[in-house]
């Protein structure tokens, strides 16, 4: 019984005691019921505790153990820089967290003495699933799929604890990472160089297989160039016809020659520089087809622009294995930069003007 239902039943039991008395003055009781009146008084309190505790029965065990059980006592561990493979080999990540764990059966024997290792080693591993599987140029995003996996009270292979962690930091060592950045960068130079490679292969297979690829198609090429002039590309006929024979290495045809102005005869016999023609009684060769071409197109002798251009001609046909014929449009619009001074002028100029760089 509580306090309060004994409170009630003492309350009850005066309250009655006061009206029987009342009764009995105004009765006029008789002298041997008072005695008998507080015996009632005193026995009915009495018997209604103990039939109260008789219904209320003994408190039940679990409810017992409930009340006198010990609080969970909670501990942490702190682990730092712990080294935790990655999908990369000899790339490893480093962890550093909060390790929290509770015992889940403290009393029974053979307990572990040392619980901070085991949790710890609980945590570890389940890091150690995620990290290897993941690549370390991902460290960021790894570190916060591990905030969240271990963020949960799971128990250890012993089934003896539970653990979880906290403050999760995950980082690399200094020179892996730098390793890495300079690896990122070279991915992407080679990824820039590879576009380049396949630009400069398709505009060299453009001008070989489309443009030049016969003396037609140059016309046509030629024609949408210059805002289809007819007349200007008429003239320029015989030139075309040489382009696209330099550029296949092969003869102008027979029909197209009486287009070709004839070549000027050179003085001492001297081999004919850019821009020149060849001299008379020699086959003109693909270079002076070319050099006629590039001069009738308008390009200066000095212009990067000429060299540019033949030096890709060079290069498609070199892919089609005319080196020799490659290596003389080279050598004949991108000559060795070596001259000898006239007249105190320096040596890499030409007449007052500066010769552009080689090589381009």
């Amino acid at each position: 019984m509580t306090t309060g239902c004994k409170t009630t039943t003492v309350f009850l039991t005066i309250l009655c005691g006061l009206v029987l008395i009342i009764l009995g003055l105004t009765e006029r009781w008789p002298s041997w019921a008072w005695p008998a009146l507080a015996v009632l008084l005193i026995a009915a309190p009495a018997l209604a505790l103990k039939i109260a505790g008789h219904r209320r029965g003994s408190v039940p065990v679990a409810f017992e153990e409930h009340i006198t059980a010990a609080p969970i006592e909670r501990t942490d561990h702190q682990v730092t820089r712990v080294a935790l493979p990655s999908r990369w080999a000899d790339y490893d990540f480093l962890i550093s967290a909060t390790v929290r764990w509770y015992s889940l059966d403290a009393s029974r024997p053979g307990r572990v003495l040392n619980p901070a290792g085991l949790a710890a080693e609980a945590v570890l591993d389940r890091a150690r699933a995620i990290t290897e599987q993941r690549e370390p140029s991902r460290v960021s995003l790894v570190q916060h799929e591990l905030s969240g996996a271990l963020s949960s009270l799971l128990p250890d292979s012993t089934g003896q604890l539970q653990a979880m962690a906290e403050n999760v930091r995950l980082t690399l060592d200094e020179h892996d990472q730098e390793r890495l950045d300079s690896l990122a960068g070279v991915r992407k130079d080679q990824a820039v160089w590879e576009h380049q490679r396949k630009y400069e292969q398709s505009k060299r297979k453009y001008l070989g297989e489309d443009v030049l690829k016969d003396t037609g198609s140059a016309v046509v090429w030629w024609l949408a160039k210059n805002d289809e002039q007819v007349e200007r590309t008429v003239e320029d006929l015989g030139l075309l016809a040489r382009l696209t024979s330099a550029a296949n290495d092969t003869d102008v045809p027979e029909r197209l020659r009486d287009l070709i102005p004839q070549p000027r005869e050179e003085q001492d016999g001297q081999v004919p520089l850019d821009g020149q023609e060849a001299p008379s009684g020699r086959t003109p060769t693909a270079a002076d087809h070319l050099a006629d071409a590039l001069n009738a197109l308008g390009f200066e002798d000095a212009d990067t622009q000429k060299r540019l251009l033949a030096k890709q001609f060079a290069d498609a046909i070199r892919d089609q294995d005319q080196h020799e014929t490659a290596d003389d449009l080279v050598s004949r619009f991108d000559p060795p930069a070596a001259f000898t001074p006239v007249d105190g002028e320096p040596p890499d100029s030409i007449g007052g003007a500066t010769r552009p760089p080689s090589g381009i």
